[in-house]
């Protein structure tokens, strides 16, 4: 096993070196620790999908990830998607028009597994939209305003080309 005192790393077009509170630190502790509290840990066990994060344009349950493997690593949180007054990024926008969130502490999950997907594939078919959310849960929700968010994301865009960090 790797150990590390700290971790270098780019989180959100940030470079950080981030000393790790201890050995068994996940990433999303680590995450929220240097204020990326858009990272909500739900079950801390990887179920739920609540502090899903991007390391290296991949998709990762970051409860359950320990926080030195993101060592020299590029990490998107949902506060990276659209900082501080920016606009929102489509995915968040087709979210916010399609009331695909309530109360929206699990809502990153979601939105984050969306965006791992298109940036893989611009164009995908019903049956990865659902696979690439599979892995989240909603309780206030549900799925269906979920999966009409996440085809509207897909269905709005208007060039599948078109890079979905806008």
């Amino acid at each position: 096993m790797t150990t590390c005192r700290s971790v270098e790393l780019t989180v959100d077009g940030e470079v950080l070196a981030v000393p790790l509170a201890d050995p068994t630190e996940s990433l999303a502790q680590m995450l929220r620790r240097t204020g990326r509290t858009g990272t909500h840990i739900g079950c801390a066990n990887g179920d739920c999908g609540a502090c899903t994060v991007l390391v290296d344009d991949r998709a990762y349950k970051s409860c359950v990830v320990p926080a030195w493997r993101a060592d020299r690593s590029a990490v998107r949180t949902i506060q990276g998607l659209a900082p501080g007054d920016a606009a929102l990024d489509p995915v968040q926008r087709a979210f916010r028009d399609e009331d695909g969130f309530q109360c929206g502490y699990c809502i990153a999950g979601p939105i984050m597994c969306l965006h791992a997907l298109l940036r893989h594939d611009p164009a995908p078919s019903e049956d990865a939209v659902r696979s690439s959310l599979s892995g989240n849960l909603c309780r206030c929700t549900g799925c269906q305003q979920i999966l009409r968010a996440a085809r509207a994301a897909v269905s709005q865009r208007p060039d599948p080309s078109e890079d979905v960090d806008g």
